[in-house]
C-alpha cells in the first residue's frame, strides 16, 4: 500500500450520517493492521461535519495523520469543509476508478466517502485503491502546484 507512511496513522471522520460507514471502515483498517486516529463523531446523533473535518484537516496538514478518510452523508459537506484548508487536498469518490485517479492525477491526501450513495464494499475497495495508488508526478504536479491560493 504505497499512500500509507510508517508510523503515520490514518486520520478518519465522519458526522452522523457517516457514522456507520466509518465504524465498517475502521474495522476494514483494524483487519488490515492499519492504525488510526478517530476524530469522531462517535454516535449517530445529529451532529455537524465540519467539527470533525477541521480537526482532521489540521493532523493530516500538519502531518500528524495521513492520509485521511473523511464520511458524510453526499460526501459534498465534509468534502467543502476539507478543502479549506490550504495542505488538503480531498477527492469526493463513490466508485473505485475516481478513487485511482484522485491519487494518481490529483494526489489525494483525504479520501471522501458519500455514505448515503455507496455500498459498503464498494467504500473499502475505495479505500484499497486510494491507498495503493501511487501519485504519477510529471505534467500532473505542475497543476498541483496552481492549487494553492497565493
Amino acid at each position: 500500500m504505497t499512500i500509507l507512511k510508517e508510523g503515520k496513522k490514518v486520520g478518519i471522520c465522519s458526522d452522523h450520517a457517516g457514522y456507520e460507514l466509518k465504524a465498517i471502515v475502521e474495522g476494514y483498517l483494524q483487519s488490515q493492521n492499519i492504525e488510526y486516529h478517530d476524530f469522531g463523531t462517535y454516535s449517530p446523533e445529529s451532529c455537524d461535519y465540519a467539527d470533525f473535518a477541521h480537526p482532521c484537516a489540521i493532523a493530516v496538514e500538519s502531518g500528524e495523520c495521513y492520509p485521511g478518510i473523511a464520511i458524510c452523508g453526499s460526501g459534498n459537506g465534509i468534502n467543502m469543509t476539507l478543502n479549506k484548508h490550504q495542505g488538503i487536498r480531498a477527492a469526493l469518490c463513490w466508485e473505485p476508478e475516481l478513487a485511482q485517479l484522485a491519487r494518481a492525477h490529483n494526489d489525494a491526501n483525504v479520501l471522501v466517502l458519500p455514505a448515503r450513495f455507496i455500498e459498503p464494499e464498494v467504500a473499502l475497495k475505495c479505500v484499497d485503491v486510494f491507498f495503493s495508488t501511487p501519485f504519477e508526478g510529471g505534467r500532473h504536479q505542475r497543476r498541483i502546484d496552481k492549487i494553492p491560493v497565493k
